[in-house]
């Protein structure tokens, strides 16, 4: 089958929905399908099927293949702006869900923001990683890392907030990777480093470098506001590194309700208190290793590619 896979975020480009693109696109294609990765798409008559990232930005892809070609199968995958913003407010993305014969989501949680007459057209597709690294921190000072871009919706530098709170003695220090998408939190982060000595922020590192950061840190801070379902929280999962999450459900839906390390959104102090505590409490660092370690299975490439090509099945039949 020939599969248009259509995201927003352009090549080379080092956001979480590209190296899902092209990821899928590897999995498609070692299951036997034909598959193009592009921004937008052209009109091209052998397509049998796209393969949709993001409702409101991929929109004009849709509606331009659901206009050529209206009884072919059209599969949205919905990230977290689409389910925790969008298909509520944006006529694009309340558009492409109307157009649509199926949808994937990135953990189960998200299937409660669908409306309920589209649930059952829903597939949960949780990312994995493939990665062969091997947790390795540092023995001489406790690393925090945060990997993701700044913008609003990452609530980029709570850690850092946190990090004001922590008495200067701690031998510790947060490491913050990823491209700035806004020029003011880029401002804040660029002074913070000049007024305190234990943080750095790195700015945007090939995927391969942030990898071997999140593999040589204790733990990984998630501090988002809103996250469809973060590839980098099944990279640490895979790696074996602890993470503390803002309590949303993206981040619940991967790391489960039990979990032992969220803490409410925005909220600074309650993520001092954890770093803090996990640095002091060998057992509840062992507490957090052992949850991640039974979560392993469900972020391997195999699972993954079995519930993507289920995906594409159920929108083929």
């Amino acid at each position: 089958m020939r599969i248009a896979l259509v995201t927003p975020a352009r090549p080379g480009a080092r956001s979480g929905n590209r190296h899902t693109a092209l990821r899928w696109a590897a999995m498609l294609r070692a299951a036997g399908h034909a598959v193009t990765v592009a921004q937008q798409w052209r009109l091209d008559a052998r397509t049998d099927l796209m393969l949709a990232l993001h409702a409101r930005r991929s929109h004009a892809s849709m509606r331009a293949f659901h206009a050529a070609h209206p009884g072919r199968p059209l599969l949205l995958a919905l990230t977290g702006t689409d389910v925790y913003r969008d298909i509520r407010h944006s006529p694009e993305a309340r558009a492409s869900l109307a157009m649509a014969h199926g949808f994937i989501v990135l953990q189960p949680e998200a299937l409660r923001e669908l409306p309920r007459r589209l649930r059952a057209k829903a597939s949960v597709v949780v990312q994995s990683s493939a990665t062969r690294l091997r947790h390795a921190p540092p023995k001489r000072r406790f690393r925090f890392c945060v990997i993701g871009h700044l913008r609003e919706e990452k609530d980029p530098l709570r850690a850092l907030a946190a990090l004001a709170l922590l008495p200067r003695g701690l031998p510790l220090e947060v490491v913050q990777l990823g491209e700035s998408l806004d020029a003011q939190l880029a401002r804040e982060a660029r002074a913070a480093m000049r007024s305190e000595p234990r943080y750095r922020w790195l700015g945007g590192l090939p995927h391969a470098r942030a990898l071997r950061w999140l593999a040589a840190s204790h733990a990984m801070v998630i501090s988002s506001r809103m996250e469809g379902g973060a590839n980098v929280v099944s990279e640490a999962i895979r790696i074996g590194v602890p993470v503390f999450a803002s309590r949303i459900p993206g981040n619940v839906g991967l790391l489960g309700a039990d979990y032992p390390g969220y803490f409410a959104v925005e909220n600074g102090r309650a993520l001092a208190a954890l770093m803090r505590r996990v640095m002091g409490d060998a057992g509840f660092y062992r507490e957090l290793k052992r949850h991640v370690a039974a979560l392993r299975p469900q972020v391997a490439p195999e699972n993954e590619a079995r519930m993507l090509l289920q995906a594409v099945k159920s929108v083929t039949r």
